[in-house]
C-alpha cells in the first residue's frame, strides 16, 4: 500500500495529527483540546502533559480511519506554538508548568536586558526586538524567581523538542525555534554569551539546533506501545507552526504572503534578502535557504471564542444539541449586518497586541455602541476588527520593501466564508484558501517527505501539490467602506495609547497584577 506521512502540530488550545498521501492528499485528522491557565493577568501557562495526552489521542484518532497507517508511515514532522520556556529536570521530567508564548510576566526583565545591554544592541544581534514574547526575558524572569529550580535544571526545550523527546527519547531543537529564543546571533547561529550571561544560561542548557527535514531518531517501543505508531519510524527535527503553515500555503516566494488564524494570527511572509523590521518576528523557514517575517497578533481567534463563552449560551446550547458549531451560529448571524457594524470598531488587544504595536498595555474596545447596535453588529465587528489588525501589519511590511500580491489564509478561522470575505474585502488583495486546510500538519507532512527523501524539490513539491480550492476577490464597494472604518481603528488606538498604559498602572496600584 501506498506510503504515508504523519505532521502532528501542537498549537495553543489543541493538538492536531493529519495523515497525508505522498501527493498531499489528506486521509485522517485528529484532534484534541487542553486549557490555557491563566495564572493572572498576563500570566499564561501550560502542562507539558496535557500536550502530550492529547497528541496521544489526536494520533490515535487518525490512525484509526486509515486501513494499517501505523506500518505506512514514511516520516514523522512535529510543529508546534512558540516560543515556550519548558525546564526539565536530569531525569527528562518538567520542573514546572511551562510559561508560553502568550505569558507577559516577564516585562520587567525586558526593560532589565534593554538597560544591561541595549535595546538596539538586542535586535543587531538577534534580528528581533526585545519582547516578554521571546524566552530570553522569560530565561532572566526564571534566573531572579525561582533560581532554585534553575539549579535543578537540566535542558530547556520547545513543546516541538518536548513531543520529540517523549517519541523518540532524544532532546532536540530546530533552527526556526532557535531563533525565538533570542539568545543567538540570528545570522550566524553562534550562541550569544553576553545575552546569556544577563539570562543565567549556558549553552549546555540547549541541545544543538538542526534544520527542520533532518531526522532525528525513531519512535520507540514505549512510545509506540502509547500512541499506536509503529516503533521505528523516523521523526524529524520539526518547526514553528508558522513555518509549516507557509508550506501549507504554498507560500515559499516574494509576492505571496500567508495568514494562518485560530487563537491568535499569524502573518507569514518570506524573503531571501535578510529582511529584518522591529515590528515583526524574524526567524529561518522550515525549507533550507529561506527566512521569514512573521507579524504575529495575539487573539484574533480568541477575541471570538470569548464572546462566544461570554455571550452566547443560546448558541452553545443548540449546538450541543443539533451537532452544528457554536461559531457557525455566531458568524451567521453576523452575515446579516452589513460592512462596517452599523459604525462598531473593535479593537481586538485583549492580551495586549504584538505585531505590529507591541503593547502589552493594549486592550480591547468596542467603539461605537449604542442602545440600538444588535448582538450581530458585535459578531460582525470582531471580524473586522480583526481584519483590520491584519492590515495594519500588511502596510508596514510594505514599507519594509516586502512585496504583497495575494494571501493565503490556513487554520480554523477558514472555515467562516463570511471572515474570509471581510479580509480579502479590507486588504483589498484576494485571500485564497489551500485545499487542505488543516494548518501546520500539511507542512509537517511535507518537511517529513523531505527529511526521508520521498520528495528531492520541496519547492516544486509545493508548487505541485499545493491546489487552491477558493478564491475571494475584494469587492470594491467594501473596500472603499472599510478603508475609512481602519483609518478610524488605527485613530482610536493613538488616542487611547496613553489610557492604556495608565489603566495597567492603576492595576498595578490596586494589586490586580
Amino acid at each position: 500500500m501506498d506510503s504515508l506521512l504523519l505532521g502532528i502540530d501542537i498549537g495553543t488550545t489543541a493538538a492536531k495529527a493529519a495523515l497525508f498521501g505522498v501527493d498531499g492528499r489528506l486521509q485522517a485528522v485528529g484532534s484534541a483540546e487542553y486549557p490555557l491557565y491563566h495564572i493572572r493577568p498576563g500570566w499564561v501557562e501550560q502542562q507539558p502533559e496535557d500536550w502530550w495526552q492529547a497528541t496521544i489521542t489526536a494520533i490515535r484518532q487518525a490512525l484509526a480511519q486509515v486501513d494499517q497507517a501505523a506500518d505506512r508511515i514514511a516520516g514523522i514532522c512535529v510543529s508546534a506554538q512558540a516560543p515556550t520556556l519548558i525546564p526539565l529536570d536530569a531525569d527528562g521530567q518538567p520542573l514546572r508548568p511551562a510559561l508560553i508564548w502568550m505569558d507577559r510576566r516577564a516585562e520587567a526583565e525586558v526593560a532589565e536586558l534593554e538597560n544591561l545591554l541595549g535595546a538596539d544592541n538586542i535586535y543587531r544581534i538577534t534580528g528581533n526586538r526585545p519582547d516578554a514574547f521571546y524566552v530570553a526575558a522569560k530565561h532572566r524572569w526564571y534566573m531572579k524567581h525561582e533560581p532554585e529550580l534553575l539549579a535543578r535544571t537540566q535542558t530547556f526545550l520547545q513543546i516541538t523538542g518536548y513531543i520529540n523527546y517523549r517519541l523518540t527519547g532524544l532532546m532536540s531543537l530546530d533552527t526556526a525555534h532557535a531563533a525565538l529564543l533570542q539568545l543567538r546571533d540570528y545570522a550566524t547561529g553562534e550562541w550569544s554569551p553576553e545575552l546569556m550571561a544577563a539570562c543565567g544560561v549556558e549553552p549546555h542548557h540547549f541541545p544543538a539546533a538542526h534544520p527542520a527535514h533532518e531526522i532525528l531518531g525513531k519512535v520507540t517501543s514505549s512510545a509506540a506501545e502509547t500512541t499506536g505508531l509503529r516503533a521505528g519510524t523516523p521523526v524529524m527535527v520539526g518547526t514553528v507552526d508558522g513555518a509549516a503553515a507557509a508550506l501549507e500555503a504554498g507560500v515559499a516566494g516574494a509576492g505571496v504572503a500567508a495568514e494562518m488564524t485560530g487563537t491568535s494570527t499569524v502573518m507569514i511572509m518570506p524573503n531571501d534578502k535578510g529582511i529584518t523590521e522591529p515590528a515583526f518576528i524574524a526567524m529561518p523557514h522550515a525549507l533550507p535557504g529561506i527566512n521569514l517575517l512573521l507579524g504575529a497578533m495575539v487573539s484574533s481567534g480568541a477575541s471570538l471564542r470569548w464572546f462566544r463563552d461570554q455571550f452566547a449560551d443560546g448558541e452553545r446550547e443548540t449546538a450541543s444539541k443539533t451537532q452544528v458549531d457554536a461559531f457557525d451560529l455566531l458568524t451567521a448571524q453576523a452575515a446579516q449586518v452589513a460592512a462596517g457594524s452599523d459604525g462598531l470598531i473593535f479593537l481586538p488587544y485583549m492580551m495586549g497586541e504584538r505585531s505590529p504595536l507591541w503593547n502589552t498595555n493594549a486592550r480591547g474596545v468596542l467603539f461605537g455602541l449604542s442602545l440600538a447596535t444588535p448582538k450581530a453588529a458585535v459578531i460582525r465587528a470582531i471580524l473586522e476588527g480583526t481584519a483590520f489588525a491584519l492590515r495594519h501589519n500588511v502596510e508596514v511590511a510594505q514599507a519594509a520593501g516586502v512585496s504583497i500580491n495575494e494571501v493565503r489564509s490556513v487554520g480554523g478561522g477558514t472555515r467562516s466564508t463570511l471572515w474570509n470575505q471581510i479580509k480579502s474585502d479590507v486588504l483589498g488583495v484576494p485571500v485564497l484558501l489551500p485545499e487542505a486546510s488543516v494548518g501546520a500538519p500539511f507542512g509537517d507532512a511535507l518537511v517529513a517527505g523531505l527529511g526521508v527523501g520521498i520528495y528531492s524539490n520541496v519547492l516544486k513539491t509545493v508548487r505541485d501539490v499545493v491546489k487552491i480550492k477558493t478564491r475571494y476577490e475584494p469587492d470594491p464597494t467594501n473596500h472603499v467602506r472599510y478603508s475609512e472604518q481602519y483609518a478610524l481603528f488605527r485613530s482610536i488606538y493613538e488616542h487611547l495609547r496613553a489610557d492604556f498604559d495608565q489603566s495597567a498602572r492603576l492595576m498595578t496600584i490596586n494589586g490586580d497584577t
